[in-house]
């Protein structure tokens, strides 16, 4: 029996030949990583355990990013704690205020991880880094503070969904509504610990700001982690910004699959996940009785140069709905210096958005955009659970850049051909 791509990787990294699924393996890392909120923890943790220093200060990746810029006291105690071990220890990949991001913008864009590689973060999200071709998955934060120390990690190696992309998107619907569309099909369980490996001639037609959406959202299904095949697009992406060595793996054609789900990529509309789960998926179009009070752009989903160009060139020349709140929040330094050269923050700033320095902020309801009992927000991150951006009486609909644009022109749900686009 063969491998999948995932299992590949794993085995590589366990020094086996093969591995099946439900096998525990060993595996060596080559990136560990920690924000603001994990990071602490994880470091009081493993302070306790008579470990001098980390394995290798060039693969501990440590970035403040959630409540970051310091938004209160006990989050410049979170930051500053992160900040003083990153001195200590001399870790080379530490990313403060003014060179920082959001974690899964800003690793792929420093080239801190590439194909074939291993990574554990103490954020869910950390399986975003699947869109280059690496193994990459969110585990709590004492398994990643033992990782940072070892440079390893026990993994159960995940079983398998094979997901068969065709043809292509029509204009202004994006690798969000693909993970939408996903998630609303099989579940947020649907993939629960088993790999979302994407793959067939649909996955040329997708840009990397795509794929690293919808690698992103793997979790949102449950999965262990989702994982690209590597293609031209990929290893341009790489050579760009890294100089790392990376490894091809492709799943054998006798590879198991639990399942195989086809999506023709031509056929998708815009789509909006209602709350409270991922999964409460319809199409935009049928959901213009649906008003908002809040707008938001950004996240370490949707924060991308395509993210910002696709909302503002819905923006330009138009204005957000007076009452409306529109919070743009470009993923990363390069991400907030591209808009300001290209022109976008200019768009963003006149349409009456606001423009924020890269933070994960209101995603999580940590600040810069919280919400009041009986408010909505339609927003391109990746959770709407209960109380996730506020207040529990509060409502978050998920939706790609385009939408979430065009809804803040008309202060309802709206998808760009309602403004004659």
């Amino acid at each position: 029996m063969g491998m999948t791509m995932t299992q590949k990787i794993l085995a590589a990294h366990a020094g086996l030949d093969h591995v099946e699924a439900g096998q525990l393996i060993m595996a060596d890392l080559d990136l560990v990583l920690a924000n603001d909120i994990t990071g602490p923890v994880a470091i009081h943790e493993v302070e306790k355990l008579n470990k001098k220093t980390v394995f290798d200060k060039d693969k501990v990746c440590l970035v403040p990013d959630h409540f970051a810029p310091n938004k209160d006291i006990k989050a410049a105690e979170q930051c500053k704690c992160v900040r003083e071990y990153a001195r200590e220890h001399d870790i080379t990949n530490y990313f403060e205020v003014g060179e920082m991001g959001i974690e899964h913008a800003l690793l792929p864009e420093k080239g801190l991880i590439v194909a074939g590689q291993t990574c554990i973060g103490a954020d869910s999200h950390t399986c975003t880094y699947g869109a280059l071709g690496a193994f990459s998955t969110g585990v709590g934060s004492t398994d990643m503070g033992c990782g940072m120390i070892t440079g390893q990690a026990w993994f159960k190696v995940p079983s398998a969904i094979k997901v068969e992309l065709k043809g292509s998107l029509k204009p202004w619907v994006s690798g969000k509504d693909v993970i939408l569309h996903l998630i609303g099909e099989i579940g947020v369980d649907g993939a629960l610990y088993r790999s979302l490996e994407f793959a067939g001639e649909g996955v040329a037609a997708l840009s990397m700001d795509d794929r690293f959406s919808i690698a992103n959202m793997a979790i949102e299904a449950g999965a262990k982690n989702g994982i690209f095949p590597v293609d031209d697009k990929t290893i341009a992406y790489m050579k760009e910004h890294s100089t790392k060595e990376y490894t091809i793996y492709e799943a054998d054609e006798d590879a198991p699959y639990d399942e195989v789900v086809t999506i023709d990529l031509s056929t998708l509309e815009s789509t909006v996940s209602f709350p409270h789960l991922p999964e409460n998926t319809k199409l935009a179009k049928d959901s213009k009785d649906i008003d908002i009070d809040q707008v938001v752009i950004g996240s370490c989903t949707n924060g991308r140069i395509e993210d910002m160009r696709t909302a503002a060139q819905i923006l330009e020349g138009r204005k957000v709905k007076k009452g409306i709140r529109c919070i743009v929040i470009p993923a990363t330094q390069a991400v907030y210096l591209q808009c300001i050269e290209e022109g976008l923050t200019q768009t963003f700033i006149k349409a009456g958005a606001i423009v924020s320095t890269p933070t994960c902020g209101p995603c999580l309801g940590g600040y810069m955009g919280i919400l009041a009992a009986g408010e909505r927000a339609i927003s391109t991150t990746n959770r709407n659970f209960v109380g996730r951006m506020g207040h529990v009486d509060s409502e978050v609909y998920l939706a790609s850049p385009a939408v979430a644009a065009a809804s803040a022109v008309t202060g309802h749900i709206s998808v760009p051909s309602e403004l004659g686009m």
